[in-house]
């Protein structure tokens, strides 16, 4: 029956006089139905929430829709012949506290619905004369039938503790002027979609460099990615043929530049491509140049070198990735094709790329979106320059390294976060478009 049904409707309209109580007394239900431990701790709980909500909650929510108004001041202190600074409203502050404060309402209401339902749920056990798990029992099924929820329990805190209230947290600077520009790091206001209008503005300053900086990542990451992958299939290919002989050994000349750190071979290239660097003393000594190769000062070299030295960093990845996996295609597909006469470029291409393309999607997926989030590379090996026309934004800078200097370099928080919550949409987006789209999606049952 619809009545029947552990709902807080239901709790609050058919609920005896303890449930309903509930309501107000979180964990009333919970003492008079018979859990008298979990009843004491939900109304601790309740407790603790209202003292805090007393003592800080509502003044935080108070001040969260202006973010402060007073701010700091100065004052010349004759005696001491100094100025002397009044304390003011910190924004940030006052964000964060407000932005915590949320999170233990909502945590509280939840709570408040959970305690509800389980006391119902504990009614209708008495109702219809069956027994009430005790502590122990309670206990005991927290490691058997409920084992996922003790598993999941520290988990799911971590990650709401460390990554959705910081995540929503600078979201919020992104309706903010919390930024350096105009000295808005103590007391900052809401600044509605203006930022996002700044940033999308192809008119101004902040704008024209969005565009330049997206477009530059957009090809980035398309390179990056499928060269990796093409070259290292191919790579693999050639390793896996029968005529290839010491297979081992040449997997181990490739896969041995993964034992060394990334950041050290990158460095090391920053520092072998430099005007009077190894390769540019070594070319000019042997008479192919006269002046220097300028890999980190123009614009188009410093961006094909980038792409060029991350097919050394990427390859022997691919590598490993594609030669498990081309192990595995049925060699009675690639006999009957020989057998119909098809040569190399034909069997690659529908017999090896198909199977490739249905198994490695995801793997090319989460590599295209890893690219456009490749700090180091870019960092490391150019630091963004060239300079571009814009005061922040180099020729070679990607989203996240342009979000690294707008926040790290410039302080100007809320573009941070604009930049950061658009990475995001556009990721997402892409992400979920080409996924969806698959054939490793569409027809995960083939493959089984």
């Amino acid at each position: 029956m619809k009545e029947d049904r552990i709902t807080v409707r239901n709790a609050l309209r058919h609920g005896d006089l303890y449930t309903k109580l509930s309501a107000v007394f979180m964990g009333a239900g919970m003492l008079w139905h018979r859990q008298i431990v979990k009843g004491v701790l939900v109304f601790l709980f309740e407790i603790v929430f209202w003292y805090y909500m007393i003592t800080a909650g509502f003044y935080h929510l108070f001040m969260l829709p202006s973010l402060g108004t007073e701010a700091q001041g100065k004052v010349w202190n004759e005696a001491k012949q100094i100025y002397e600074y009044t304390a003011g409203d910190n924004s940030q502050q006052i964000l964060l506290a407000g932005v915590i404060t949320c999170f233990v309402i909502a945590a509280i209401i939840v709570l408040w619905i959970l305690q509800l339902r389980h006391s119902y749920k504990l009614q209708k056990l008495i109702e219809n004369g069956e027994e009430v798990p005790n502590l122990r029992q309670d206990v005991k099924n927290l490691f058997n039938g409920n084992l996922h929820i003790t598993l999941m329990t520290l988990p799911c805190l971590g990650i709401l503790i460390f990554n959705i209230v910081p995540l929503v947290y600078m979201i919020s600077m992104a309706f903010t002027t919390y930024s350096k520009e105009g000295e808005h790091l103590l007391l900052f206001d809401w600044d509605g979609l203006n930022q996002f209008m700044r940033v999308l503005d192809m008119n101004g300053n902040i704008g024209r460099q969005f565009w330049h900086v997206l477009g530059w990542t957009i090809v980035w990451a398309i390179f990056a990615t499928f060269l990796n992958y093409i070259l290292g299939m191919i790579l693999a290919m050639v390793i896996n043929r029968k005529e290839t002989k010491g297979k081992a050994f040449w997997r181990f000349c490739f896969v041995l530049s993964i034992a060394v750190p990334q950041f050290v071979t990158l460095m090391i290239m920053n520092i072998m491509l430099q005007p009077s660097g190894a390769i540019n003393v070594l070319l000019q000594n042997l008479g192919l140049i006269s002046e220097p190769i300028p890999f980190w000062t123009n614009a188009t070299i410093a961006r094909i070198t980038i792409i060029v030295i991350n097919l050394w960093v990427g390859i022997p990845y691919t590598l490993l990735q594609v030669t498990g996996i081309l192990q595995n295609i049925p060699g009675e597909l690639y006999e009957a094709a020989r057998m119909d006469g098809a040569g190399s470029a034909k069997i690659f291409f529908r017999i090896t790329l198909p199977y490739m393309l249905f198994v490695t999607t995801p793997y090319l997926i989460a590599s295209f979106v890893g690219n456009i989030n490749n700090f180091n590379i870019i960092y490391l090996l150019s630091g963004g320059g060239p300079t571009y026309v814009g005061d922040t934004a180099g020729q070679t800078d990607l989203l996240v390294t342009w979000l690294y200097k707008l926040t790290i370099e410039k302080q100007y928080y809320n573009l941070g976060a604009v930049i950061g919550i658009m990475t995001f949409v556009i990721l997402t987006i892409v992400t979920l478009i080409t996924y969806r789209n698959s054939s490793s999606y569409k027809n995960e049952e083939a493959f089984m």
